[in-house]
């Protein structure tokens, strides 16, 4: 009789282990994938890098009918050739530029402070404007640092750049790597939200691509217009900080205003309308251009998106934030919503292939 039992309870203990076992291994596994965080952030860069060298080589390949390989070269040759060319082009105005930057904003603060006196808005606001000041000074005297910090990630930098010119030499190759994870009958769900991912980082780069330009000679050229110092290092600021969405746009307004301060009341009173138009620029007439090719995320999950990654991983987490958005954006309508879910829907890179 106690045998019996005891056979009837070894199934429950069996099941009991198994649970266990599973359960220690999905938290060993997010403790390494957290504590991996910064590998796993650098080989998502490398991953948006390669769609980005890829896709330029697929055009030079249909337009000249070169190899994979000399195609990948040059594209490679042809992106970071521009690169280097502009910073060359303009390098040195941009440092001076920057440089005007530091120096004058303290006395930016300083006639904030003036105009706040002779508004008559009191002690507390004075008191706001100098802590920001002491901050703001303290941060342009830690640069040299910033700077040291940038040049110990070099080896981060050059690890992405040759890791993304190796994904792009033989993408298929991954992606066949990636499919074959999945078991047989989940394949196809598997390539298509392979498909998706890259397709959303494709639309997503062409769409800053733009953005950035346009709202960098926007931007530049109105400062400039209006005697704003250092316009053209503004305007550069403001176009990249557009990668960052809606909280770019403000950070980059921010030195901007300061500096007009120097000038007038008056003209910071319009680079504060400048950016207001940019951006309505940006908003009504770039973005509905720019939503034909990428993916359409909803406006509050980018933006918590930004504030998680950034208060979790800081700089990187903030600059990939977007595109790393919208690959898990996409990922979830296929493989969660649609799939798993069996819900009717359209994913977000469908739309952008049915638009083009």
């Amino acid at each position: 009789m106690a045998d019996n039992d005891t056979q009837r309870a070894t199934p429950g203990y069996g099941r009991v282990a198994a649970m266990t076992v599973m359960v220690l291994a999905i938290a060993g596994a997010a403790w390494l994938l957290v504590s991996m965080m910064r590998l796993v952030l650098l080989v998502f860069a490398a991953t948006t890098i390669a769609v980005l060298f890829s896709a330029v080589a697929n055009r030079i390949e249909r337009w000249t009918r070169l190899p994979r390989g000399l195609a990948l070269a040059l594209s490679v040759i042809l992106l970071l050739g521009t690169v280097i060319g502009i910073f060359y082009a303009f390098g040195a105005q941009l440092a001076q530029q920057f440089d005007t930057i530091q120096e004058q904003i303290p006395a930016a603060f300083q006639a904030v402070q003036r105009q706040l006196d002779s508004w008559g808005l009191g002690e507390p606001s004075r008191e706001l404007l100098t802590q920001g000041s002491s901050d703001l000074s303290t941060i342009m005297s830690r640069a040299g640092g910033y700077a040291l910090s940038i040049g110990s990630g070099l080896s981060d930098a050059v690890l992405v750049l040759v890791g993304a010119i190796f994904l792009a030499a033989d993408p298929e190759l991954y992606r066949r790597g990636l499919v074959t994870l999945v078991p047989p009958k989940a394949e196809g769900v598997a390539r298509k939200a392979v498909d998706d991912a890259a397709g959303g980082l494709r639309g997503w780069m062409k769409g800053e691509a733009v953005a950035i330009i346009v709202v960098a000679v926007l931007t530049g050229a109105g400062l400039s217009l209006l005697g704003v110092p250092a316009a053209i290092g503004l305007g550069l600021i403001a176009g990249l900080m557009d990668i960052v969405p809606f909280v770019g746009p403000i950070i980059a307004g921010v030195p901007a205003v300061l500096l007009a301060f120097t000038q007038s009341p008056t003209t910071a009173l319009w680079t504060i309308v400048l950016f207001l138009i940019v951006q309505q620029i940006q908003g009504n007439i770039l973005q509905p251009i720019v939503q034909k090719h990428a993916v359409d995320v909803p406006p509050a999950v980018l933006l918590f998106s930004v504030i998680g990654m950034g208060l979790l991983f800081g700089f990187i987490g903030v600059l990939l934030a977007a595109p790393l958005t919208i690959v898990v954006f996409v990922l979830v309508q296929r493989i969660y919503v649609q799939a798993l879910l069996g819900r009717d829907i359209t994913v977000a890179t469908d739309k952008v292939k049915e638009e083009e």
